[in-house]
């Protein structure tokens, strides 16, 4: 396993990866999506500020969590537990069947160019059919959560976007669960 990262910010997301599935009732869950394909299967949900994605194969499960609060979730099972602040990556030695690496990316950005930024995820969101979901918090602000994936024969690629309107936070990560 290896870890690199540059930079920092002050976000409180965290990205946690788990050798076992999740219970649904753990998450405010918003929207969901399953995928079959070739070998694997996928279940994909979108929570306000966070996601979930559960790949199986020949019955070995591999959860990633990325949430803004995960205080809540079990520790059986977690494999590792990534701040998501700055640029980092991490990369998980093939266990069983399943590869699995992530980078993760948090920006702060200013108003106007995070307000230009949330309107073209959303749109992308609309034009793709990605999983998303778009809320306004206590204070009003805009904030939204979006999953973009793709199947290919032997991977399943995830990107997710998490823009929080509180200090105009974009959170990127790219993740690929790989059938080994």
């Amino acid at each position: 396993m290896s870890v690199g990262s540059k930079s920092s910010s002050t976000q409180l997301f965290r990205l946690m990866l788990y050798r076992r599935a999740l219970h649904p009732e753990l998450f405010d869950l918003r929207n969901r999506r399953q995928h079959r394909h070739g070998e694997y299967e996928v279940e994909a949900w979108i929570a306000p500020g966070g996601h979930v994605i559960r790949f199986s194969v020949d019955g070995q499960v591999y959860s990633e969590a990325v949430l803004e609060s995960g205080d809540h979730l079990p520790e059986t099972g977690l494999v590792y537990a990534l701040p998501c602040l700055g640029e980092k990556d991490y990369e998980l030695e093939p266990a069983g069947r399943i590869g699995y690496v992530t980078t993760v990316q948090t920006e702060s950005l200013t108003d106007n160019l995070f307000q230009a930024t949330f309107k073209e995820m959303a749109e992308f969101g609309q034009e793709t059919g990605a999983l998303f979901h778009e809320w306004t918090d206590e204070e009003g602000r805009t904030n939204l959560s979006l999953l973009d994936t793709q199947k290919y024969m032997r991977e399943f690629h995830v990107q997710s976007y998490h823009l929080t309107g509180q200090g105009g936070t974009v959170l990127r990560t790219q993740s690929i669960f790989e059938v080994v």
